[in-house]
């Protein structure tokens, strides 16, 4: 949490106009680009030269959020112009991630070499010391309610407008499973009551996220419940998709959001997993889910080269998709007796 001197300083800073970055994680979703398009839209009317710098490409199921026709993808055809940008900025922030890494090998490098003064706001574990300010929780369930807050120790409710609203909006709804998750707690939903108060569309929001899909992702989400697997001696479940299954079916980035989610709706599964093969990167892709008191995190982080929450957790294996869900299976029989 950020102490009430350093409230003060920042405050102080954003005073005057700056030039200011805000940036997400790579591969970014509904809380990372709503908090940074959230933050964005506010700093916007305080007459900061504002810059949305996102690392790779933004899923389309998410460029509907406001803001998103002005944001510079680092990776790609923009490189040069986003590392001027960045060079450029007096102060940085980094929203949904506190590692550098986790930018991407390339953007980490240009970030580490920058003198501006840094400020992260996440709600993962065992931050990195980069920024000079750090506003870090993982009682939070999202970073956008973590913006909401921080918005509030600057005095700045009152610039919470309807893309605002949206936006935080967002990545509350997404982050929290749809208000479902254990950190929703009555502060989540009184937070969500005032921004559906400052114009948030609550029901257009859920219709842009989850009731506008193509016939190309509803006919992957069937392949990839058709690979659905249970191992019910693990009260486990997991789901695989290989490169050849998202070729079939013309994948396309943000199309499997969500899917994991999928193995925990089964009766006395508390733990699942989703593997997404990415020949380009060569690598497989994992997202945990889990229920109660198991720790995805943990396992993520111990295995997985990953981390992230104790019941949300992501990694990466360089195997072979199936090399590394035979390794998954046997990791069960030491962490899940």
């Amino acid at each position: 949490m950020l102490e009430s001197h350093q409230i003060s300083t920042l405050k102080s800073l954003l005073e005057t106009p700056k030039r200011i970055s805000i940036i997400p994680h790579r591969n970014v979703d509904g809380d990372a680009m709503g908090s940074t398009l959230g933050l964005y839209n506010i700093l916007k009317q305080l007459n900061h030269q504002v810059t949305v710098v996102v690392p790779n490409d933004i899923p389309e199921y998410l460029k509907w959020l406001p803001g998103t026709d002005n944001t510079i993808v680092f990776e790609g055809n923009e490189t040069n112009n986003a590392t001027r940008i960045l060079e450029e900025s007096e102060l940085i922030f980094t929203l949904d991630f506190n590692a550098l890494h986790r930018t991407g090998e390339q953007m980490e490098r240009v970030l580490k070499t920058l003198p501006a003064t840094f400020v992260m706001i996440d709600h993962h574990e065992k931050p990195d010391t980069y920024a000079a300010f750090t506003f870090s929780s993982t009682t939070y369930g999202s970073t956008c309610q973590m913006v909401y807050d921080f918005i509030q120790d600057l005095n700045l409710s009152h610039y919470i407008n309807k893309d605002v609203a949206n936006c935080l909006y967002t990545g509350i709804a997404t982050d929290s499973g749809g208000f479902r998750f254990p950190r929703t707690t009555g502060d989540t939903h009184r937070i969500v009551a005032d921004l559906i108060d400052k114009g948030a569309e609550n029901t257009q929001i859920y219709i842009n996220l989850y009731d506008n899909s193509n016939y190309n992702r509803l006919q992957l989400l069937g392949r990839a419940l058709q690979n659905l697997r249970v191992l019910p001696q693990y009260n486990t479940s997991y789901i695989a998709l290989s490169q050849d299954d998202l070729d079939e079916f013309n994948y396309e980035k943000g199309d499997t959001e969500g899917i994991v989610n999928y193995g925990l709706t089964i009766k006395d599964v508390d733990f699942t997993a989703f593997f997404s093969e990415n020949k380009d990167e060569k690598i497989i892709k994992i997202s945990f889910r889990s229920q109660g008191d198991f720790d995805v995190n943990q396992l993520a982080r111990k295995h997985f080269n990953g981390g992230g929450h104790i019941n949300a957790a992501g990694g990466k294996s360089f195997d072979t998709l199936e090399e590394t869900i035979n390794k998954f299976i046997a990791i069960l029989a030491t962490e899940k007796k």
